[in-house]
């Protein structure tokens, strides 16, 4: 991948009523990469996007776009454009008057103006809907002219904002796809904002995990997948049992009442450590050949796999396995060295990780039963 910097945020920050929305953000993004923003909503991800877009003012911090700062300059002198969730196309013009309507701002030759709409619609599959009522047209393919519109100004860096939201589940997937093709296909920087993690791990080069206005972890998708850095990033992407352990020395971790071997070094001898196990990455054995053993509480059947519920001395964990085992037997758990991943304790020790409330049903009986606690 080319290196080149095209963006830098240096240490941004942004209060809205009192309340900070980002912490000394500091973020480099690259030509010709596809980079994703995600995180729950409120975590400061849009703002960050609106600020790179110049929608917004950090309050303090820099932005810098080529090496130059830009912090002042508004956002049609940016050599970037933005899709929304909503696509804000204009009902009164048909497809291809939504696509030219940049290019007539700039009074180019009207050949130039076909020739160059014509090759915006054939990137985003929508060649021969040049004449079509927009407001006729499908979710989808009002993304596509969306996003037509904003490639053909032939920006240096397209922003994302949440621009599958609005579309069911298959046609979400098909437009990852095309998405992902289209950066390909122009080189053009993505900066893609989303709370799905399938999304972002499936379409980015680069995972940006924000939580409380600041940058958790920035990784490739393996990366942020396989080694999270904290208990939220683990918790974030992807199902994960998160349980207490310590470091008794390198190599060796110790949690659910067993010793373990791993592959992690360089944490102090006995110190505190949140251990992150996938649920795929355990074994189901019999309980002589196990490393811990518990009993199965739930089964639920997943298609390819089934998710186990199993509690190990009052901790529930998750295990998806290939084989069958019914609710009530006692099972054993196998895990391999290279499944158990040691992350330093955080502010976010201790509030994930234990499947004891994991049906929807138990977790709306816990919210009435605080309720009328409360009351």
């Amino acid at each position: 991948m080319n290196k080149n910097k095209i963006i830098e945020l240096k240490a941004i920050s942004k209060e809205f009523n009192g309340e900070q929305v980002l912490s000394e953000i500091s973020l480099d993004i690259h030509d010709n990469e596809f980079i994703t923003l995600l995180g729950p909503s409120g975590c400061g991800k849009t703002t960050t996007l609106r600020i790179i877009a110049g929608f917004e003012t950090p309050d303090s911090g820099d932005v810098f776009f080529d090496g130059k700062r830009i912090n002042d300059l508004p956002p049609y002198k940016r050599e970037l454009n933005t899709v929304f969730q909503k696509y804000a196309l204009f009902p009164h013009l048909n497809v291809f008057e939504n696509i030219a309507f940049g290019l007539r701002q700039k009074k180019l030759p009207e050949r130039e103006i076909t020739d160059r709409v014509k090759d915006a619609l054939k990137m985003v599959n929508l060649t021969g809907f040049e004449r079509r009522n927009v407001e006729k047209l499908s979710g989808g393919q009002q993304q596509r002219v969306a996003i037509a519109r904003a490639l053909i100004n032939r920006p240096k860096v397209l922003l994302l904002d949440e621009p599958l939201g609005a579309l069911d589940l298959k046609l979400r997937k098909d437009m990852q796809n095309e998405l992902k093709n289209i950066q390909h296909m122009t080189g053009i920087t993505f900066i893609f904002v989303t709370h799905d993690q399938e999304e972002a791990l499936s379409m980015s080069d680069t995972v940006v995990v924000m939580a409380n206005g600041k940058i958790q972890q920035i990784g490739s998708p393996t990366d942020i997948y396989n080694e999270p850095i904290n208990a939220f990033v683990a918790d974030f992407i992807g199902e994960s049992n998160i349980v207490d352990g310590v470091m008794t020395a390198d190599y060796k971790a110790k949690f659910a009442g067993q010793l373990f071997d791993c592959l992690d070094k360089g944490f102090a001898k006995n110190e505190p450590v949140d251990i992150v196990v996938r649920p795929e990455d355990v074994d189901v054995v019999p309980v002589d050949k196990g490393m811990l053993s518990g009993k199965v509480t739930s089964v639920t059947f997943k298609g390819v796999y089934y998710e186990i519920i199993v509690d190990i001395n009052g901790f529930k964990w998750m295990i998806q396995s290939t084989d069958y085992v019914a609710p009530g037997d006692e099972i054993g758990l196998y895990i391999e060295p290279d499944a158990i991943h040691v992350m330093k304790k955080s502010e976010f020790s201790d509030m994930f990780g234990d499947y004891s409330s994991f049906s929807d049903e138990l977790e709306h009986l816990s919210d009435t039963e605080e309720e009328e606690a409360d009351e």
